[in-house]
């Protein structure tokens, strides 16, 4: 089987797995003061270094969180409350989003529209998934209490104007300006430092770490209301005892990832690009996304008279896993929110298929694939509506 859904989550690295193991081994909570405590204490802290110095932040900058999700909803729901004078009824009440975000802050930004009586502003999205800085510069006001976008597309892999985009925020708004960052990192280079935002969210399974933990970057200069309450472990923003073998593991993965950064990227649009040639050379193939600034791991195409899911379901018969990329309720398919913010026809996103490579890719990989592609395609656009095909109870993946 090849495993090229490597955007959904990434195959655990060996050293991060010896890592997330060794630290399983010991006993002790790092907030307690014997010499247990002070044990685990250390491998957190270490595991903190090792992050910061990958995303160009301060250690104490490195806020430990459950995963993604839990990163982003506290950058944008503690950055809102902040703002908010809720006694008084004062103070900033606009939330600034990009069209076609994740589930993660599209549906904070929901609930925090209807629970607590914020303004949500939505930047459109062009063709390709970029956000303009004009469009951006627009939206923001003094009323606005917090911006958020993505570093890079999840699905489509459009990579951002990131410096670009803030000048125009910075140039209208003091709000706190959060990046979703977890398609991004391990991919193109994160910097809280050389981005110049306030916060940023990243999740350890998108980059060979395991599932369960993530990280929120956070400046010093900057204060969030929590979503969690109790002891205040994480900078009294985030409350419970962090998972130690989790956060050694992914200190561990951004050690590895980050000595070769570089390379792997390099080797990534190589193969990227022999996939989608090899894929655009088919009739009534499509590539979504911006064709130059993209994720180096990113191939996300159209395929015309079939659907995404029954190209899905053959394919992985035939030994290779890939994704749609779009949301899947209850085992009903529905056209990518981010496709139709980019204007495309619902009918016409129902053929979407992402492919994202990773460490274990290899040529052999892209060419096998190659080889079976046309009769996967002859078939799905023979079957017709994806109905027709057996589910898999798919849905969109986690930050």
């Amino acid at each position: 089987m090849a495993y090229l859904d490597t955007a959904a989550t990434a195959p655990m690295l060996p050293e991060a797995l010896d890592a997330y193991v060794a630290a399983a081994r010991i006993t002790g909570n790092p907030s307690s003061i014997h010499a247990a405590g002070r044990k685990t204490r250390q491998l957190l802290e270490t595991a903190r270094g090792q992050i910061a110095q990958f995303v160009g932040a301060d250690p104490a900058e490195v806020i430990f969180t459950g995963g993604g999700t839990e990163s982003i909803n506290t950058a944008i729901s503690g950055a809102f409350w902040q703002a908010r004078d809720v006694v008084r009824g004062r103070g900033p009440r606009e939330i600034v989003i990009a069209a076609g975000e994740h589930h993660a802050t599209t549906e904070t930004a929901d609930w925090l529209s209807s629970a607590q009586g914020a303004f949500v502003r939505e930047v459109p999205i062009d063709g390709w998934g970029r956000i303009s800085a004009p469009a951006m510069r627009g939206a923001v006001s003094e009323q606005t209490a917090v911006v958020s976008f993505s570093a890079a597309n999840n699905e489509v892999g459009t990579v951002q104007d990131i410096p670009e985009l803030v000048a125009a925020i910075r140039a209208g708004t003091g709000a706190v300006i959060h990046v979703d960052a977890v398609a991004a990192l391990g991919r193109i280079p994160v910097s809280l430092a050389g981005w110049g935002v306030d916060a940023i969210s990243v999740a350890a399974h998108k980059i060979g770490g395991p599932t369960g933990i993530g990280a929120l970057l956070l400046r010093r200069s900057r204060t969030l209301t929590p979503l969690l309450h109790g002891g205040g472990q994480e900078r009294h923003l985030r409350s419970g005892t962090v998972d130690v073998p989790a956060a050694a593991a992914f200190g561990v993965a951004c050690e590895v990832v980050g000595r070769e950064l570089s390379a792997r990227a390099r080797r990534l649009e190589l193969l990227r690009d022999r996939l989608r040639t090899g894929l655009l050379g088919l009739p009534g193939v499509t590539l979504m996304g911006d064709p130059d600034r993209r994720l180096p791991d990113n191939v996300h195409v159209l395929f015309s008279g079939c659907d995404g899911d029954s190209l899905l379901f053959l394919l992985d018969q035939s030994g290779y896993q890939v994704s749609t990329g779009s949301a899947c309720t209850a085992g009903v398919p529905q056209p990518s929110a981010v496709l139709r913010a980019m204007g495309i026809p619902a009918e016409e996103a129902r053929g979407a298929l992402r492919f994202t490579l990773g460490s274990d890719t290899g040529s052999e990989d892209v060419d096998g694939l190659l080889a079976v592609f046309p009769e996967v395609l002859r078939r799905a656009r023979s079957a017709g509506h994806s109905d027709r095909i057996p589910h898999l109870g798919r849905g969109r993946s986690d930050a």
